[in-house]
């Protein structure tokens, strides 16, 4: 019997850094931001790979993710040589952040990240913190200077003025942000903190793709396809979306081979289910 045979995913430049990703990415949610699901949690990994994914996203405040990739990479170191793995802290002083490096190196069983990333920056306070001396900023650039990660970025989705700041003013490779109907209806982090990422040449990261599973609405044509293809034709680099099954890890494959952008025409329509509930939808960003 043959093998199944795939098409390779479409690939694209990860920002200024001349090192390709795929377009869509494994997330740390969905299954991966559990205990003790390892069978699962494994199967989603396997599936990932298996379908060509490149990108890996992970956090040490994602419950196990972190051990979930390490069991897979310690037995197959190979297939970890050949994806991008990235992973945060969000500790905001610089030897906390170190700490929790280290503490991912091990339970990753791997000795350098691809992209380590200061993680749901929230606050002006927030960025006081992370750049005054001592502060984790320092740790972060200090990894990248001695290749314990190849690259670095922010995360954020509460206040897209605080994440445009720290874009702007950071020296940073990537920015993680939120990118679905939602958010161009609501406007910042869209039309302010993209546009500066892109002026300075950094990759943008799409989360918050299907909203936590909140923005589908199958009787109003909202479904998972629906909303990746949308984040997909939006300026971005590659979006990831946390997988709870195999299946799911498969759809997000099928979509991105499948890709077309959307008209202007079919992104309004998208818009416009959303369009009646406003800003109350983008729940992830806390009180307005």
């Amino acid at each position: 019997m043959f093998a199944e045979t795939r098409e390779p995913l479409d690939r694209v430049l990860f920002g200024r850094t001349g090192v390709s990703v795929t377009r869509v990415g494994l997330g740390g949610e969905g299954i991966l931001r559990t205990h003790d699901q390892w069978d699962g949690a494994r199967a989603v990994i396997e599936t990932a790979l298996e379908e060509g994914f490149l990108y890996f996203d992970s956090a040490p405040a994602y419950a196990g993710s972190e051990d979930y990739y390490g069991s897979v990479w310690k037995k197959r170191p190979e297939a970890r040589q050949g994806v991008f793995q990235a992973s945060k802290s969000a500790k905001r002083t610089r030897d906390e952040a170190l700490r929790d490096l280290e503490r991912t190196f091990g339970r990753m069983g791997v000795s350098r990240l691809d992209l380590w990333q200061i993680h749901d920056v929230r606050t002006m306070e927030d960025l006081r913190a992370l750049e005054k001396p001592g502060g984790a900023l320092h740790a972060f650039v200090e990894a990248k200077a001695s290749g314990m990660t190849r690259y670095i970025g922010v995360t954020g989705h509460h206040d897209p003025a605080v994440l445009t700041e720290a874009v702007t003013r950071w020296p940073l490779d990537a920015v993680l942000l939120p990118v679905n109907p939602v958010e161009t209806l609501v406007g910042g982090f869209l039309d302010t903190t993209l546009p500066a990422a892109a002026q300075k040449g950094m990759a943008v990261i799409g989360m918050k793709v299907l909203g936590a599973g909140e923005y589908l609405a199958p009787g109003a044509g909202i479904v998972a396809e629906t909303l990746i293809r949308f984040a997909l034709s939006q300026p971005v680099t590659l979006v990831v979306v946390g997988c709870r099954t195999p299946d799911q890890v498969r759809t997000l494959a099928a979509c991105a081979r499948a890709f077309q952008p959307m008209t202007p025409d079919e992104q309004a329509a998208v818009q416009d289910v959303f369009r009646p509930y406003g800003r109350r939808l983008a729940f992830y960003r806390g009180a307005f």
